[in-house]
């Protein structure tokens, strides 16, 4: 599915990228759960270690064991899985930008594809994590009257991206909500530089 498909007649794109795969990745693996996930695998390392080595794994026990241990495990496999799967996301991961709204395509075996028009959006922030300034990224974050709206996350053109948006959102927004000139194609009365398509 080509995300460029997606878009309406007559809607100009004007920026497109993906996600960055090594924030996500570094995101994924520094996490709350590192250190629980690493003492849990040292823990159990330890006791195969002693169990193999001390002569107490015979082919009896190894038949108990090696499931047992396969299970107890678990959470070190969940960990990894999430890191695993946080990089499949990122790569699947396509925004775009038109004149009407925000794009996001994500999915690993299936694909979504979400809209939100700039009438919706009501804020727009930036925001840098700690991998994103030592990996040169951002997170463009816009919310809806309150609510959660669009994440553009871990891009490098962020600045870009954030002006981009910003001046969409107000423009259109100022235009929708204050409409002047009984809504010409061009708005005169906020001085927005929105103009219609005819």
């Amino acid at each position: 599915m080509n995300l460029r498909d997606q878009i309406s007649r007559g809607e100009a794109v004007l920026w497109n990228g993906k996600k960055s795969v090594k924030v996500s990745v570094l995101e994924a693996i520094f996490n709350p759960m590192l250190p629980f996930a690493l003492i849990w695998l040292a823990f159990d390392a330890g006791f195969i270690g002693l169990s193999a080595f001390g002569g107490g794994f015979g082919d009896s026990m190894a038949f108990i064991l090696v499931p047992f241990f396969l299970l107890h495990l678990m959470p070190v496999w969940l960990y990894i899985g999430g890191v695993i799967t946080s990089a499949m996301k990122a790569k699947n991961t396509e925004y775009l930008i038109t004149d009407k709204g925000i794009y996001i395509q994500t999915g690993i075996i299936s694909k979504r594809v979400e809209m939100k028009p700039f009438t919706d959006l009501s804020h727009v922030s930036l925001n840098l994590g700690v991998f994103d300034r030592i990996c040169h990224t951002g997170d463009v974050v816009s919310e809806c009257h309150g609510h959660a709206g669009m994440n553009i996350a871990n891009i490098e053109e962020y600045e870009k991206v954030f002006q981009l948006v910003r001046e969409l959102q107000e423009n259109i927004y100022s235009d929708t909500m204050y409409p002047n000139d009984l809504r010409p194609a061009e708005n005169h009365g906020y001085n927005t530089k929105y103009v219609r398509n005819q």
